[in-house]
Parts: C-alpha cells; sequence; structure tokens
C-alpha cells in the first residue's frame, strides 16, 4: 500500500504562482497585457530570461496559453486559460489587503475606492 502525501491547498496554490513575478504577469493579463514587451514595460528590474521562463512556468502550470501568430513579424500572444481566470478572486484580495489598510497612507480615500471598483470591474468580481 502507498502512503499518498497530502498537500496543503495553500502551499499548492503559492507554488502555482511563486516565481517571482508571476503574480504581477496574471495580474497585467487580466488588465489586458497579451505581449513580451507589454509585461516589460513598467518593470524595468524584469530580465527577458526571466521573463521568458516566468511565462514558460505558468504555461506548464496551466495558467496561461501561448498563442503564435503567423505574421511577419511571427507575433507571439499570452492569454489567461480558464485556470488562470479562476485567479481572479486571489488577485482581488491581494489588492484589496493593501487598499483596506486605514494604517497605509499610500492612497489616498477618494484613490481607494477607485482603485478598488477598478479591479472589481476588471477581475469580474461580484459582490
Amino acid at each position: 500500500m502507498s502512503v499518498q502525501k497530502i498537500v496543503c491547498p495553500v502551499d499548492r496554490t503559492l507554488n502555482l504562482i511563486s516565481k517571482k513575478w508571476s503574480i504581477q504577469i496574471i495580474r497585467d493579463m487580466f488588465f489586458g497585457k497579451k505581449h513580451f514587451k507589454e509585461f516589460k514595460e513598467d518593470k524595468p528590474k524584469l530580465s527577458n530570461k526571466v521573463l521568458s521562463g516566468c511565462l514558460k512556468e505558468l504555461e506548464e502550470n496551466g495558467l496561461i496559453e501561448k498563442k503564435v501568430i503567423n505574421t511577419t513579424p511571427v507575433t507571439t500572444e499570452y492569454y489567461l486559460t480558464d485556470y488562470g481566470r479562476s485567479m481572479n478572486r486571489i488577485v482581488y484580495e491581494l489588492a484589496m489587503f493593501t487598499l483596506d489598510d486605514d494604517l497605509d497612507e499610500t492612497y489616498p480615500e477618494d484613490k481607494r475606492e477607485e482603485l478598488k471598483d477598478t479591479f472589481k470591474q476588471t477581475l469580474n468580481i461580484d459582490d
């Protein structure tokens, strides 16, 4: 009889997105980014090698899919799979964790509400 190791669901989820930049790439995809260059736009410290590895790992984990478009030059686009889109609540709650923090003065109250609404709409969150 084999003994099956039970893995904590939190650990399993974190393993899917634990590579540096993974959750930011997933967030960017929710906000419409789909090209390699777009993922790098606001991340100057993100190298091409690290980004390539991260995209490959997200694809291997079934969170994104890569589509090669036969154009000249060839274009590659990345999309969230249904499995990846199911992370909408996780991304939302990560954002709300800080936006709901009354001790954090990073965002003025009116900006917080605007950001909350933006995340809610973009991530398709229903109350």
